[in-house]
């Protein structure tokens, strides 16, 4: 799983070597004369910013690391031990479904290695397609039998694959506006299974729950718009994007719609460096329909605790190599902490993302 002592390390050895084309650009090698500056791109969480000159291409490559913990019902928190007393097992009367929810989840880690090509088909119109690889870890606290709040035991559940695969072009209607108009393919499973410990003590291989799978199983329209704009000293910009499912998948579900808006400022430190700080809005709907494979007493189970409403402040930093043998790759570093979420309850809140990047033209 993702380290954030060993990305540390890597990425100060990236910097550094970013830091030294940099050094080399100040003599006599300045961005502007190069034709490359950090502000000409939106922070590196920021996805479909930019277009590109007619036949040009990109290259990219990016992880994010996000990592949830606690429990939360809206806005408030709860204990593991109300969850399992007090909430009710949607299950409850099937064979074997206690009256309340015995399994907790209690933290979650996802890493998505993300890869990405884009070509300018003219200058007014980009296209883009995106592919990644997802690993997810859960942790769970078992409590006992059908009632109380005594502790079995816990256990870890983990999955990863392929996900779905991203197809977009990028629109232009001014210099500083452009339509994202983008396709999801479900190219990623939604049959994960995994071991669980149960409030009998048995450890059966079940099929995960819903945030515990890889893909969507949809098709999915990925629309939206982008503003961005930019001076010597300054970068700005905004995004509105959403996606709509297209129906269920073959398991008898889909995931809720997501609505999302993001604005930022970056600041040029050197024609090679920028600082950024953004700030990005959400809502997720509710799993509409069931898998009537995903079966438990446990949260992550149920299709209407999924999704809710969030407020993250990121901040960042991108780093454009204006000269030496990196010139023309750029770094991306950009890390995400919530204000407020309000959650379908009880979830996981996010505590924390990082996502780190590389990008080249050519």
């Amino acid at each position: 799983m993702f380290s954030l002592r060993k990305a540390g390390v890597s990425l100060v050895a990236i910097s550094s070597a970013f830091a030294a084309t940099s050094a080399y650009a100040d003599e006599g090698h300045d961005g502007a004369s190069s034709g490359i500056n950090a502000l000409d791109h939106a922070p590196i969480g920021v996805m479909g910013d930019h277009r590109h000159a007619k036949g040009e291409w990109m290259i990219s490559y990016r992880l994010m690391h996000m990592d949830m913990e606690g429990i939360q019902i809206g806005t408030d928190d709860v204990t593991p031990e109300q969850v399992a007393t007090t909430v009710p097992n949607r299950f409850f009367g099937a064979p074997g479904q206690p009256p309340t929810l015995r399994i907790v989840p209690t933290s979650m880690r996802m890493d998505m290695h993300m890869a990405g090509v884009m070509y300018g088909l003219s200058d007014q119109v980009t296209l883009m397609v995106m592919g990644n690889y997802i690993t997810k870890e859960m942790d769970h606290i078992t409590f006992q039998g059908g009632m109380g709040d005594t502790r079995l035991g816990t256990f870890r559940t983990r999955t990863s694959d392929f996900g779905d695969t991203k197809v977009a072009a990028l629109i232009g209607i001014t210099e500083n506006v452009h339509l994202n108009a983008g396709v999801s393919i479900p190219t990623g499973t939604v049959t994960e299974g995994a071991e669980i410990l149960t409030p009998m003590g048995m450890r059966p291989t079940v099929r995960t729950p819903y945030p515990m799978q890889i893909g969507s199983g949809t098709w999915d329209l990925e629309p939206g718009i982008t503003y961005r704009d930019q001076n010597e000293d300054y970068g700005w910009g905004a995004q509105v994007r959403g996606t709509i499912r297209l129906g269920d998948n073959d398991e008898g579900y889909a995931f809720g719609d997501t609505y999302q808006a993001t604005a930022w400022l970056a600041a040029s430190l050197t024609p090679s460096v920028a600082l950024s700080g953004r700030i990005h809005a959400q809502t997720l709907g509710r799993v509409d329909g069931i898998d009537p494979n995903i079966v438990g007493p446990v949260q992550t189970a149920n299709p209407d605790f999924q999704g809710g409403d969030s407020v993250t402040y990121f901040t960042g930093l991108n780093f454009a190599a204006t000269g030496g043998a990196l010139k023309g790759w750029r770094l991306g570093v950009e890390a995400g902490v919530p204000i407020v979420q309000d959650l379908n309850g009880p979830q996981m809140p996010t505590d924390f993302t990082l996502t780190v990047g590389v990008q080249k033209a050519f």
